[in-house]
């Protein structure tokens, strides 16, 4: 029997998530959204009911809510929907704050469901290439890493919402939004960071959040790594990644591996050029297939008990390297004599 879902947030992004849960089989059951035009709107589109209010959504048929409503919000949404019954699935960020974030782990472990974070990287077919590669040594130990999110935002796409680039719902701007998906996936290939020096600014955009962020990172094995990410380079540029080890070096660009200079050489792990990774030059995510993925193994995780490809946990990890390097950069640097 296919899940029964439901969507909050009715956004742009829930928008990919009923395309998604759609093409994964699921069943779609409801929309709920600040805005009742905007629900009705997917509604009509996807199929099921509309809602404005979010305790008579829940009273829906639902086996699954689908959070895709601001950053921090996610926990509140989600914390009801687990004492409801239902699985929750969370667009990235687990929340803004991994205290928020805990208790919404807290939540689905004690009303015993499923909880997922849409970290669709995972599930990417090079990026499981690029981990199986790590995971069985093919770089042998890692040494150093660099990693960028070169992107643009236009002013509109702040000026347009309530809630993008304001610290209460979006925690900040390009680091925990756009950047996260990028930290995430360093955590993923290469475990977990130490330590963190860091450095954030707000250099164009009027909005309370930074547009640029820098950090070096230290990892627990000890390889250390450079991270950039920022909406303020015109006209935007694929996310980039730099792995570098004793047995050679891969590089990500986009969702690709580009390049593998390998003193042991794996014939066929570089990919053939693509198009342009969604959301590099544009705010609007066009491509389902990724969030779809995700879909069908949140079904499987449900179905067989097995863990989600992100579950809560795992989405508190880059969560949690987000809030050091906010903390590291409201730290003094020292100035140049």
């Amino acid at each position: 029997m296919a899940l029964r879902a439901g969507f909050v947030g009715c956004g742009n992004i829930s928008d990919t998530h009923a395309r998604a849960a759609r093409e994964a089989g699921l069943e779609i059951v409801a929309f709920v959204g600040r805005g009742r035009d905007k629900a009705e709107a997917l509604a009509a589109r996807y199929g099921g009911r509309a809602f404005d209010d979010y305790r008579a959504f829940l009273d829906a048929p639902l086996d699954l809510v689908v959070i895709g409503s601001p950053s921090g919000l996610h926990a509140e949404h989600g914390i009801a929907a687990a004492r409801s019954g239902r699985h929750v699935l969370v667009e990235k960020p687990i929340d803004v704050s991994v205290a928020r974030g805990r208790a919404l782990v807290e939540a689905a472990r004690r009303s015993g469901v499923r909880l997922g974070v849409l970290f669709q990287d995972r599930l990417k077919p090079d990026l499981q290439r690029a981990r199986e590669l790590l995971a069985g040594g093919g770089l042998g130990r890692v040494l150093l890493a660099s990693a960028r999110v070169k992107w643009h935002r236009p002013a509109e796409y702040y000026a347009a919402s309530r809630w993008r680039g304001t610290l209460a719902l979006d925690g900040g701007a390009a680091l925990v939004n756009q950047g996260i998906h990028t930290l995430d996936l360093l955590v993923w290939l290469l475990g977990p960071v130490a330590r963190v020096r860091a450095t954030t600014a707000r250099l164009l955009h009027a909005i309370e959040g930074e547009d640029v962020a820098l950090a070096l990172l230290e990892f627990s094995s000890g390889a250390l790594a450079s991270f950039e990410a920022t909406t303020v380079a015109w006209p935007g540029y694929p996310r980039r990644v730099e792995i570098t080890g004793t047995e050679g070096t891969l590089v990500i660009e986009g969702d690709r591996i580009a390049a593998a200079d390998l003193k042991v050489p794996r014939p066929g792990l570089v990919s053939e050029p693509g198009e342009q990774q969604p959301g590099a030059r544009t705010a609007v995510v066009s491509d389902a297939a990724p969030h779809r993925r995700l879909f069908e193994d949140f079904a499987r995780a449900v179905e067989t008990g097995s863990p989600p490809a992100c579950d809560g946990a795992e989405g508190l990890r880059s969560l949690a390297l987000v809030e050091a390097i906010y903390a590291a950069a409201r730290q003094d640097g020292l100035e140049v004599a």
